[in-house]
């Protein structure tokens, strides 16, 4: 074994490298390096991008007549090589917002240009993220004005897009699906584990991503690319990083960050660590009184008391803190192989459930006394190998293999109860994929095979805080494996130089073993084990037409589906007391039908519009049913006698709406942009009424006016969401009066709103930069659409970064 290790490195060792050939690309007005501009040429598949300094080797394009130079807000730029060579090796871009040709990978896993791609697509740049300065990247989904935000609690932060939430939308990180299989349909906050810091491009796809990501992907899909190794392009060490501080005065955060690249010519290592402590969140002072916090809950001498709160304002208590570490590794023996191995923990301190500690008890006490999720823990193992292979099979090839662990708890004790409890889940998730790419003429494959593993492990425990003693309580979910198998295939045809056709299709099988034993103690149930399995197929078919390079129009027909997992089948809780979900072996996978137009202009390199429409059916979507035990309707859970139900597929849903946006480029570095999103839902509700749909958000915005000039940027924009008036909030919503604000009859209904904000950015040399910012200015008291914490009040935000 020994020897064949040695061959391998001496093999390694002697491969040849050719002379490098250097391009450096600057920002013309700034003269700054521009970090992950794209250069690509089709003819050939050849694909780079530039590292911190600017810099890309493009020897292997030597010859070329068509070289794409792009970058998210920079006029993209046509040359040859020839051209290239006369310039010096030195590239000049315009900034530029007015374009629709960045490239993306969230379509197909791929690089493409997003102007060849039916669906929509919102790109964040790093650039942008250092911009928006978001304390989580929940905030950085939100800041972006097409993501809407709702946060039960500070330490969280549960992303709404086209009326879908939660386990029907899809987070992947490098590639990789972060969803397991105990997402639920309630607010989840697992977005929050990501590093913003650690974030060099964000893409959200709109509607339906299955043919590539597989079930969850109704909505949308979230694709965060985190920092990537950069390899040096001399004989001379790569290295390069950043430090940054940030304090935010609204809940007295402070941040600290520091990555580090250092690189070789086959041999990159890039390093990232976090550390952000949160405080308590104030909020504003104009608004209702009935959002404010006027007292928390205190043990004192054995008993629970209500100790009035000094500040109301104050919501106390929502402060925790999080660490986030990355460790990534890139080898590149050759032109043609690439390795990269990439490790990411994520650990948060325990954190209040805010919305479930401001309920009362009719007699107006609190209903709990303790209502925490404990750390909430991720880690990611992810081994990446590429191949550019030029063959009969494919032209790339990326296989994936990642294993993640996801910890997560609640800890609850109901007010002047001795029983504290603690439901602790644990989740091993092992993927494999396999991605290849392949170019015929104006025939372009995407296709690949799926294999997922999700080992999940659930413990209950309690304890009687009196003397010690342990209580026993059931476990949130059973001893559960959730598996899939899939293969898919995207592809495109170029019709002619204007018409662009793409078709895709998805066959997935899945699974859900589960072992009950651990129940039968509690409950009546005449089985110990379980299994499912079933399968789905999701096809899409779309057509880009661009008339002209200033146009381009866009229709998308696609399916997409959403597999029950653990949490729907086999979760049992109380969602109210005297009513139980229990488990369902039953379930099938529930499907969505999706249609949409795009079109987009710009208009003399000055303007840009752009505008959605999109209509989705959700059918045999998974809903609350009656249901029956061993034959009985009802059981005794949690020491009551509680009526049974249990998810099923016997719900629809459709959601209809639109995104438009406008971009001008004002003289004298000016500029102004504004997008607005409306979203109509209806739904079948669990007693078969017809409500709305309870994810699809109010109509919300934003709009800006920006300024830029030399090294200095400055912006005034404001944030703005509809009312959502008590006629046409969602049953369920209505039974959380809490966290509603009250109209003139008393009902619950969500307010609208909207905040003023500024932002300023200086560079004061190449490698230093400052921040400052005022958000709320005019300090609106105002809580999001279905969210349990009020917003910030007004936030004074200051940021140092030093780049080396």
């Amino acid at each position: 074994m020994k020897q064949i290790f040695s061959l391998c490195f001496l093999i390694v060792g002697l491969i040849s490298v050719a002379n490098a050939q250097i391009i450096t690309i600057k920002d013309k007005e700034t003269q700054m390096p521009i970090e992950l501009v794209t250069l690509i040429s089709g003819k050939n598949n050849t694909f780079t991008s530039t590292n911190a300094k600017g810099q890309a080797d493009i020897s292997a394009f030597k010859g070329e007549e068509k070289i794409e130079i792009r970058r998210v807000g920079y006029k993209s730029e046509i040359k040859s090589y020839e051209e290239i060579e006369k310039m010096g090796f030195e590239v000049l871009l315009n900034a530029s917002l007015t374009q629709f040709d960045e490239v993306v990978v969230s379509a197909t896993r791929w690089g493409q240009i997003s102007k060849n791609i039916p669906s929509k697509i919102t790109v964040i740049s790093a650039k942008d993220m250092a911009w928006y300065n978001p304390q989580t990247t929940a905030d950085l989904l939100g800041a972006s004005g097409e993501v809407f935000i709702q946060k039960s609690q500070q330490g969280g932060g549960s992303p709404m897009i086209r009326g879908f939430a939660t386990n029907r939308l899809l987070y992947t990180v490098d590639g990789v699906r972060m969803n397991s299989a105990i997402f639920r349909a309630g607010n989840i906050q697992n977005v929050i584990s990501l590093d913003p810091f650690a974030i060099e491009n964000t893409e959200v796809f709109f509607g339906p991503g299955s043919i590539i990501y597989g079930s969850d992907a109704i909505g949308g899909v979230m694709s965060f690319q985190t920092l990537t190794p950069q390899l040096s392009l001399t004989e001379k060490p790569l290295i390069t990083g950043k430090a940054v501080s940030r304090y935010s005065s609204a809940n007295g955060e402070i941040s600290n960050h520091f990555d580090v690249n250092i690189g070789g010519k086959k041999w990159a290592s890039v390093t990232s660590i976090t550390y952000s402590q949160f405080g308590d969140l104030k909020m504003g002072k104009n608004g209702t009184d009935k959002y404010l916090k006027n007292y928390y809950v205190s043990r004192m001498d054995g008993t629970d008391r209500v100790v009035e709160n000094p500040n109301p304002r104050v919501q106390n208590p929502t402060g925790y803190s999080q660490m986030n570490l990355m460790q990534k590794v890139r080898f590149s023996p050759n032109k043609k192989w690439e390795i990269q191995y990439g490790f990411h923990y994520s650990e948060t301190s325990d954190y209040a459930r805010y919305d479930r500690l401001i309920e009362t008890q009719t007699n107006g006490l609190p209903v709990s006394a303790v209502w925490n999720y404990g750390p909430q823990i991720w880690i990611m193992n992810n081994l990446t190998v590429t191949h550019k292979g030029n063959n009969k099979i494919y032209d790339r090839m990326t296989i994936r293999l990642t294993q993640q662990y996801f910890e997560e708890s609640r800890i609850d004790r109901r007010f002047n109860n001795s029983r504290l409890r603690t439901l602790l889940e644990k989740v091993q998730a092992y993927s494999a994929n396999f991605d290849f790419e392949k170019s015929i003429g104006k025939h372009k494959f995407y296709y690949g095979a799926e294999y997922l593993l999700n080992d999940v492990n659930s413990i209950g425990t309690a304890v009687d805080i009196r003397n010690g003693n342990p209580i026993l309580v059931p476990d949130r979910y059973p001893a559960s494996k959730w598996n899939s198998y899939a293969i898919y295939s995207n592809y495109q045809y170029f019709i002619s130089d204007n018409l662009l056709m793409q078709a895709g299709a998805r066959f997935n099988t899945f699974g859900v073993q589960s072992d009950f034993t651990r129940h039968l103690s509690f409950y009546p149930f005449d089985f110990t084990n379980s299994t499912t399995q079933n399968s789905a197929t999701t096809a899409s078919l779309g057509f880009v037409y661009t008339p002209a390079d200033s146009w381009k129009i866009s229709a998308n027909a696609s399916t997409g589906f959403r597999a029950p997992n653990v949490d729907d089948i086999g979760k049992i809780f109380d969602f109210v007391n005297g009513e139980v979900i229990v488990p369902n072996t039953s379930l099938k996978a529930e499907y969505a039908y999706n249609g949409e137009i795009g079109i987009s202009k710009i208009l003399g390199s000055i303007v840009k519009i752009d505008a959605t429409a999109f209509y989705t059916h959700l059918d045999g979507a998974m809903v609350r049913r009656s249901f029956q035990v061993s034959g009985k309707d009802s059981i005794i859970y949690n020491g009551i006698k509680s009526k049974v139900y249990a998810i099923q597929n016997a719900a629809f849903a459709t959601i209809y709406g639109f995104n438009v946006g406008i971009e001008i480029k004002l003289p004298t570095g000016f500029s102004l942009s504004s997008r607005y999103n409306y979203q109509l839902g209806k739904e079948e509700m669990d007693n078969k009424n017809i409500n709305r749909s309870r994810h699809a958000a109010p109509a919300f915005g934003t709009t800006q006016v920006s300024y830029q000039k030399d090294k200095l940027f400055m912006q005034f924009y404001a944030m703005y969401s509809a009312e959502v008036s008590y006629d046409n909030l969602n049953e369920e919503e209505r039974q959380k009066p809490v966290i509603y604000a009250s109209n003139s009859e008393g009902k619950p209904y969500s307010p609208s709103w909207y905040t003023l904000n500024f932002k300023a950015m200086h560079q004061f040399h190449q490698q230093i930069s400052v921040s400052v910012g005022i958000e709320n200015i005019t300090d609106q008291r105002y809580r999001p659409y279905s969210s349990g914490l009020v917003a910030p009040g007004r936030n004074f935000i200051i940021s140092l970064k030093a780049n080396f």
